[in-house]
């Protein structure tokens, strides 16, 4: 899939992020920062990063005592489903997309060590849903410039910056133009 020339000439590939363009029409992805979990011939999937709920987790799962954490909306697939990515390489059959992140992995021993205090809320966001393209679609909408691939993914951008303030701060890691980008207003006729 590497033929595909995108406005940054990033391909995408599990472990990137996809940035919205600035006036993306689809609500569901306005302004958002997605990591990319899988990425091949079948599809991809990915996880909002800076959509957070009013829901905690708490209330999704009573049994998840220890962590106290707003749960955040993956994306519109499945919204049903709760799903997690994290920066703890202790997790047993965690999958690692890369620059020490890894998604899921063993549920009931992360039970476990949020009951014994062993994990920090700071290591692990917690999604509902998720986004899902089929084969060929999020290659289309890179061709339709409807996303930016960035390749710098930080733990810090991932866990430690505030959801409002992400999408600005991918763009502007990115430099050049897309630093532009990140001061677009929300509404262009404001420009």
């Amino acid at each position: 899939m590497e033929f595909f020339q995108y406005k940054n000439k990033l391909i995408p590939q599990k472990g990137r992020l996809l940035a919205s363009e600035p006036y993306l029409p689809d609500p569901n992805f306005e302004r958002t920062i997605i990591l990319l979990t899988e990425h091949n011939e079948e599809g991809s999937v990915g996880f909002i990063l800076n959509k957070p709920s009013e829901t905690m987790l708490s209330e999704v799962l009573e049994e998840m005592t220890g962590i106290e954490a707003r749960v955040n909306i993956g994306g519109p697939v499945q919204q049903d489903t709760l799903h997690f990515i994290h920066r703890m390489d202790f997790i047993d059959d965690a999958i690692e997309i890369g620059n020490g992140l890894y998604w899921g992995g063993n549920f009931e021993q992360l039970v476990s060590l949020a009951e014994l205090n062993k994990i920090d809320p700071i290591d692990i966001k917690f999604f509902l849903g998720y986004s899902g393209w089929s084969a060929g679609q999020l290659e289309d909408e890179l061709t339709a410039n409807s996303w930016i691939v960035s390749d710098k993914v930080t733990e810090e951008l991932i866990f430690e910056t505030p959801p409002e303030a992400m999408w600005k701060k991918s763009l502007q890691y990115l430099g050049g133009r897309f630093s532009v980008y990140s001061n677009y207003p929300l509404d262009p006729s404001m420009n």
